[in-house]
Order: structure tokens, then C-alpha cells, then sequence
């Protein structure tokens, strides 16, 4: 969240941001296209460089071998720098690549969650067409036309390449004393995500608003907060304050919940292994009558 945050007549508009598959915000800003070439340049240094390794490796291994072997080993060392390495690093480490952990870089799913397998591949296969045999050229104008400059492997991969450097950790927010009372006895509604994602954050970086922009971010979202809490908070609060109370609440009692669902489970899983027949201490009748 930021001083420039945009403002409508209904109130706060919230800023763009990508929740991770454990459901964790992280301000994600999308990598520019100058960043991205960085990085592919890194990349395709280090191809270059298994490319020749592998090709002294296999002359080396088999320097007897007819021109039909040489040519379907030299096709196989090709087609595993080209795809099988960088789909396989980027597997293992979620993302990343030499040339994108060089320039702050990581490949994630459009819904913020790190990549598998499938998607490593896609981008992979379709890398060869459009950075390699086209010269960069359909990556170039893919990339240009999409707002968040994804290429054609990115398009079919349901991927797209942010900027990690930018995801910076929120601290948790603190219970106030003077208001732990009053939100333990609060009624909460359903607060919207996105809301308190946007209260987490502005808490987060309050310190680095001006002051004039703390002042009215945090009145609007108090404000828009208010709306699910009953009753209103004890006179004097701060908006800051009363944020921090409300979020901290409305976690313990998400805890909560998860704990009492998960006990629950665990006694629908028991109350099942001692209903079942060939549990410890039932009798199995064999052949009876």
C-alpha cells in the first residue's frame, strides 16, 4: 500500500496484489521487459555454456560414432540445455533461474502460487520457439501487448514473471492493551479479504507514509472497517489502533476455528476406525454361523 493509492466516491481502492497458495499478500510488482531480457541474456550465457560443455562431452565420450549417432546425440544434448535443464531448475526451485536470481526475479502462476512441473515445461517447449528459432521476436511483441508482459509461454502456462525483490515481509500486527477487552466481545462480520489485506499492509508501512497520507489512509480504512464490527470501538481509539485490534482478533478467531475444525476431523477419523470391523478389539467372525 502506498501514498498513491487511488480514491473513488465509494471509498478506498484497494491496490493489486497476488496471494500466494498458503494465502500469504505479498506486494508482487510484474517484471519489466528490460528485466526479463536481463535475465533470458544470464540465461542463455549459461545455455551457451552447457551447449559447448556437452558437445566436447560427447566427442569425447564417442569420438568412433557414425554421423547418424553423433547427430542423435548432439540432438539430445541440444534439446537438454535448451529445455530439459531450465525446466527442471525451474521446477526445483519454484520460479528461479541463474539469470532470473540474478536480476530479483521469479515465475509464478497467475494466482500468485509457485509453479509445477506443467508449467516449467510449457514455457520451456514454447521458450525454443519464441526466444530461440524467432530471435526473441514473438516474445518481444507478445510481451509488449500484454499487460503484464507475458509471453506466449506465459499465456499458455497461466504464468507470469514478477519482480521478488519488491515482496516485502509485513510484520503481524499487536493486540492494544486498552483494547483487547472490547475485541474480544466485538461481533465480526464477514470481512472481505481484500480489506484486511489492505489494513494488514498499510499497518505494515505506516512509518514510511507521510504524515498527512497516514492520516487519511488509515481513517478511510477504519472507516470502511467499522462496517463489520459491532460494537463501535471505545471513544479515543485510533484508527490505527482499532485496525490492529481487528486484525489481530479476527486471526485468533480464525485459529481458532481451524484448531476446533481439525480436532473434529480427527474424532470423525477415530469414531470410523473403531466402527470399522477389522478394528483393534472387534470380533471377526471367519467361516460362523
Amino acid at each position: 500500500m502506498s501514498a498513491s493509492t487511488a480514491w473513488d466516491g465509494e471509498g478506498l481502492s484497494l491496490p493489486p496484489e497476488l496471494i500466494t497458495g498458503e494465502a500469504v499478500a505479498l506486494e508482487l510488482r510484474t517484471a519489466s521487459f528490460a528485466t526479463r531480457a536481463l535475465a533470458y541474456a544470464l540465461d542463455l550465457s549459461v545455455t551457451v555454456l552447457l551447449l559447448v560443455i556437452g558437445y566436447i562431452a560427447v566427442a569425447w565420450s564417442f569420438p568412433g560414432a557414425d554421423p547418424a549417432a553423433a547427430s542423435a546425440l548432439s540432438l539430445a544434448t541440444t534439446v537438454g540445455a535448451l529445455v530439459g535443464v531450465p525446466v527442471t531448475v525451474e521446477t526445483l526451485t519454484r520460479g528461479r533461474s541463474a539469470g532470473k536470481i540474478a536480476a530479483g526475479l521469479r515465475v509464478v502462476r497467475d494466482d500468485g502460487g509457485s509453479i509445477r512441473f506443467r508449467q516449467a515445461l510449457v514455457r520451456g517447449i514454447l521458450g525454443v520457439v519464441e526466444l530461440v528459432l524467432s530471435m526473441g521476436s514473438i516474445a518481444l511483441i507478445t510481451s509488449l501487448s500484454n499487460p503484464r508482459g507475458k509471453r506466449m509461454g506465459d499465456l499458455l502456462a497461466g504464468t507470469h514473471v514478477v519482480r521478488q525483490r519488491a515482496a516485502v515481509p509485513q510484520p503481524a500486527p499487536v493486540m492494544p492493551p486498552e483494547l483487547r477487552t472490547w475485541a474480544a466481545g466485538t461481533d465480526l462480520g464477514r470481512i472481505p479479504d481484500p480489506l484486511a489485506s489492505a489494513a494488514r499492509q498499510f499497518l505494515g508501512r505506516a512509518h514510511q507514509l507521510h504524515p498527512g497520507s497516514r492520516q487519511r489512509l488509515g481513517e478511510e480504512l477504519a472507516r470502511l472497517l467499522s462496517g463489520y464490527v459491532a460494537p463501535a470501538p471505545p471513544p479515543g481509539a485510533g484508527p490505527e489502533r482499532f485496525l490492529a485490534a481487528v486484525l489481530v482478533e479476527r486471526r485468533n478467531r480464525d485459529l481458532i476455528r481451524l484448531l476446533q475444525e481439525q480436532q473434529r476431523h480427527r474424532e470423525r477419523l477415530e469414531s470410523r476406525r473403531n466402527a470399522s470391523p477389522l478394528s483393534p478389539g472387534s470380533t471377526r467372525l471367519v467361516g460362523g454361523r
